[in-house]
């Protein structure tokens, strides 16, 4: 064996969202990839804002002496400061740059607080349908995942996160908006869960952390507004990126904010510096951390998303399908015909077209589309997504 035994098993039950991509890909190569209708990515096709790539310019045409040297393990601190001025406007608290760590990524940050908050066998509550990662992120750091179901509309089940409270339960992983069913968890909903994390933490005497995964913050639909996760519960840290909002997910730009009215939130902090930096990471991209502290605040025009998500849900209905209507990200979390995910999605690669069977997320029985795709891409796979729904 050449490898791990770990990892051999992680490789096996690995993300069905890669495994559908590497599938179309050789679709694609046969037929030709305007032959094929590929729902499978959460990878953002809409150009970044023009301010993004005049500051990018700015950045690369900068010839002072150390922009690319090494520094600190949280990030430069003017991009700190600039991000904790962000981050004061968007959830009205008193954030200052020693409270913000840039990572590499939502993903890296992610790892960074696991790091810094598990030991051994500590538990991490995933609230299923979840971002398949979660569950590899940790298991990194010796934790052990304890996916707990949401409801039949995807949402918080008080009763079920009050079950599985135990003495192990050290953090509770929320995605809102979610991927992959695109629901946005209300304010009264993270309150309860405030109240929740609050009795258990003082019943088993340890801390229960809140970590907040936000990267579809800006990316919401019909009036909705996030409600602030720092409102909700003391012990709350954020991990979030840019690669939705700006749609520079290959930049792999993130940030960790830790609640400034955590107790001991200084230790924390630095406990997550020294991760970001121990786990290879060492420090986020120099370049577009000065690029991104000019441009904070920005978003993609998100128009395209609204109007892909409103032909998608008519194809849909008028095809018979059941779902609920995504009030942020960019995905549709539909309910199989006939119950079988796996071979709901198989009848869908006749039509040519690819989505992801829920299971990968957690939750058998469902299939995942992305819709950031052209609205042509849609609207040419609207015969087979009718055939498909009849069987």
């Amino acid at each position: 064996m050449s490898v791990s035994r770990k990892i051999q098993e992680a490789m096996v039950r690995s993300s069905w969202i890669r495994r559908m991509f590497e599938e179309g890909a050789e679709l694609k190569a046969r037929l030709g990839p305007e032959q094929v209708f590929d729902f499978t990515l959460g990878n953002p096709d809409l150009e970044p804002p023009p301010a993004f790539k005049e500051a990018l310019l700015e950045a690369a045409w900068d010839s002072r002496p150390g922009n690319h040297s090494y520094m600190p393990n949280a990030g430069l601190p003017e991009a700190r400061e600039a991000l904790a001025g962000y981050l004061r406007g968007l959830y009205g608290r008193e954030f200052t740059s020693q409270e913000v760590i840039l990572t590499c990524g939502a993903a890296g940050a992610l790892n960074v607080i696991l790091k810094a908050i598990l030991d051994p066998g500590d538990e991490v509550m995933v609230l299923s349908p979840f971002f398949p990662e979660y569950l590899f992120y940790v298991d990194n750091h010796g934790g052990t995942p304890r996916v707990v179901e949401t409801d039949a509309c995807f949402q918080i089940d008080p009763a079920e996160v009050e079950a599985a409270l135990n003495p192990k339960t050290r953090a509770v992983i929320i995605n809102s908006p979610n991927n992959p069913t695109g629901q946005v968890y209300p304010a009264a909903a993270l309150n309860r869960l405030g109240r929740l994390l609050l009795e258990a933490g003082e019943t088993f005497g340890r801390e229960i952390y809140l970590v907040g995964d936000e990267p579809y913050s800006r990316i919401l639909y019909d009036g909705v507004e996030l409600p602030n996760i720092f409102n909700t519960y003391p012990y709350t840290i954020l991990a979030t990126s840019f690669s939705k909002d700006l749609s520079i997910p290959g930049e792999r730009l993130g940030l960790v904010a830790v609640n400034p009215g955590m107790p001991g939130r200084e230790e924390v902090v630095a406990a997550c510096i020294l991760t970001n930096r121990i786990l290879g990471f060492v420090n986020a991209p120099a370049l577009m951390q000065r690029v991104v502290a000019k441009v904070a605040g920005l978003c993609v025009d998100i128009a395209p998303y609204v109007r892909r998500r409103e032909l998608l849900a008519r194809i849909l209905h008028e095809s018979g399908y059941k779902f609920p209507k995504p009030l942020g990200a960019f995905y549709f979390f539909p309910e199989a015909p006939g119950g079988d995910d796996l071979a709901f999605v198989q009848r869908l690669k006749q039509e040519n077209i690819l989505a992801v069977p829920g299971r990968g997320f957690g939750r058998a029985g469902y299939f995942r589309l992305a819709f950031c795709v052209p609205e042509a891409v849609i609207e040419r796979a609207a015969p087979g997504l009718a055939r498909a729904a009849q069987g």
